[in-house]
């Protein structure tokens, strides 16, 4: 079952943001930072978990962009975290395919994210030489596109992504 995040859900969603990224390569272990960070600044526009059981197994996050330091209409996907004993069973899948209806329902007009080319294609996110992020490889900075346009320019997720660094 997947449900919007509550405050009680606090505790328990960030020891799972903690597991899920221990020890990955990619990770240089602030993402429990970044989210509490962005649910402090009101940032998150949505944040959904997964239950098994009755059990968080599973978590998103969405919060607004800027784009050449405007607001667009465009959002950042991120974190997303699967319990380490429940990942590969389609949990994160689901979770950032409701996620990207609800922005969509909210009137989004796209999706960006940095991270991993072959993992997020499934959902429709390709690099585009029209975004940037600083710092980030082009490969990696990932657009999902829900109408025709794409803005162009250096991309600036919430400076909540800046915690623990």
């Amino acid at each position: 079952m997947i449900r919007d995040q509550q405050p009680q859900d606090d505790a328990t969603v960030r020891q799972l943001v903690e597991d899920a990224f221990r020890g990955r390569p990619y990770s240089d272990g602030r993402e429990p930072a970044i989210l509490d960070a962005l649910r402090a600044a009101g940032a998150l526009t949505v944040a959904l978990v997964a239950e098994e059981d009755g059990e968080i197994v599973g978590q998103v996050a969405f919060s607004a962009v800027a784009i050449d330091g405007a607001a667009c209409g465009w959002y950042g996907l991120g974190p997303v975290a699967v319990r380490p004993d429940r990942q590969g069973r389609g949990i994160g899948q689901a979770l950032i395919r409701e996620g990207l209806d609800r922005i969509r329902a909210l009137g989004a007009k796209g999706c960006i994210l940095a991270g991993a080319p072959g993992y997020y294609g499934r959902f429709g996110f390709a690099a585009d030489p029209r975004l940037q992020s600083p710092g980030i490889p082009p490969q990696y900075v990932l657009a999902l596109p829900f109408g025709a346009e794409v803005p162009e320019g250096s991309v600036a997720f919430h400076p909540a992504f800046d915690a623990g660094s």
